[in-house]
């Protein structure tokens, strides 16, 4: 059986008889009711185009982020810049929209996701707001802070999606927020930076891992291929920590689920020139199909929804390479979407951002079954 407090569940413990919940006590949480205070969660994103029509705008919107396309004179030149690159790239990025049904799932993934940990909070008497701010599509951040106007709140988590933090995802979609916060006032303001090390948030990734590891005949025998959304080597020289925390991930998730099988690292989704992290994930596979494997199960590890980069990417573009090389099964772990374990991690997330950390706990014994 599954138990919840008043307030919010911090763990569980069994044994023969009972049932140990620890839970966390919140200042103005009455056992009647919701705090007095109207909470707004932002679950930041980057969004993509919902219609193939979409994919020329995304791009453009894409290109003009200070904080992925800078260089002497940006001002002047970056949306000539987006114009020429978002025009060149829409054919070829339309295909791969085209491949997982004309759009991207993702705004409906992170909706789901809104929805579910607005209820999860709110079942724990928090008055919660959970709204959708997409980086590069609809719903703008000026659409979330519009929502959060309307339900007149009075405090604020910012949720980025991005387990890892990056100044090309967690850092723009920040500065993105600042540029339209204002709106709101001075209300306190509580921000999620990364979340690559919570143990509720590998635990969801676990269980995917370990789902789709079920599927295999022996499933000790496939090759983990953890892949990351790649970024350009001169983010990283100037100290962003994006591959110092992926690296720190895949670490974790070994070690906390105590796989047998072999494991690799790689980067998909280069864009450009430039240098970019490596190793691909198609230089992976051609590796590992060298090494005579023949079986590989994909974990997208930088990704929470499942969006073009896994469903096109990976699971349709990764998956044909495979078989052209030998592989005898592939397999993606999907995304964690709506996952309850996942919407869990999120709840403590914004709990612990609120400073529930701090707050005593209270042990309960609940008769087990």
């Amino acid at each position: 059986m599954l138990f919840f407090s008043r307030n919010f569940f911090h763990r569980v413990l069994f044994d023969s008889r009972y049932i140990v919940i620890y839970i966390r006590e919140f200042p103005g949480v009455g056992r009647s009711g919701m705090t007095n205070r109207r909470l707004g969660v932002v679950l930041c994103q980057l969004g993509g185009p919902d219609t193939l029509a979409a994919v020329e705008p995304f791009l453009y919107n894409l290109f003009c982020d200070p904080d992925i396309i800078d260089f002497p004179f940006a001002r002047l030149g970056r949306k000539p810049l987006a114009k020429l690159i978002s025009s060149t790239r829409a054919k070829k990025v339309r295909h791969h929209y085209e491949s997982i049904g004309g759009g991207s799932p993702l705004r409906r993934f992170t909706e789901q996701q809104a929805r579910a940990l607005e209820r999860m909070l709110r079942a724990q008497h928090l008055d919660a707001t959970c709204v959708v701010a997409m980086r590069y599509w609809h719903p703008f951040t000026s659409e979330a802070v519009e929502q959060l106007l309307a339900a007149e709140v009075d405090e604020v988590v910012l949720l980025p999606l991005y387990p890892q933090c990056s100044s090309t995802t967690t850092g723009s979609s920040l500065n993105e927020w600042a540029r339209h916060a204002h709106r709101l006032g001075e209300l306190p303001t509580h921000t999620v930076r990364e979340f690559f090390d919570h143990p509720a948030y590998l635990d969801a990734v676990i269980e995917k891992v370990d789902a789709t590891l079920a599927r295999f005949e022996f499933p000790a025998s496939p090759t983990l291929v953890f892949s990351a959304h790649s970024v350009p080597v001169s983010v990283i020289e100037k100290g962003d920590p994006y591959q110092r925390q992926i690296e720190a991930t895949v670490a974790l998730l070994s070690e906390r689920a105590g796989w047998p099988n072999p494991r690799r690292l790689c980067y998909q989704s280069k864009v450009g020139a430039s240098k970019w992290l490596q190793p691909t994930l198609r230089g992976t596979l051609r590796e590992l199909a060298a090494d005579a494997a023949r079986e590989v199960c994909v974990v997208p590890v930088a990704f929470v929804s499942d969006h073009v980069e896994t469903l096109g990417e990976i699971d349709h573009e990764a998956r044909e390479l495979a078989a052209e090389l030998g592989f005898t099964r592939f397999e993606m772990t999907p995304g964690l979407n709506d996952s309850p374990k996942f919407i869990a991690a999120l709840a403590e997330l914004v709990l612990s951002a609120l400073g529930a950390g701090t707050r005593r706990e209270v042990p309960q014994l609940v008769a087990a079954d």
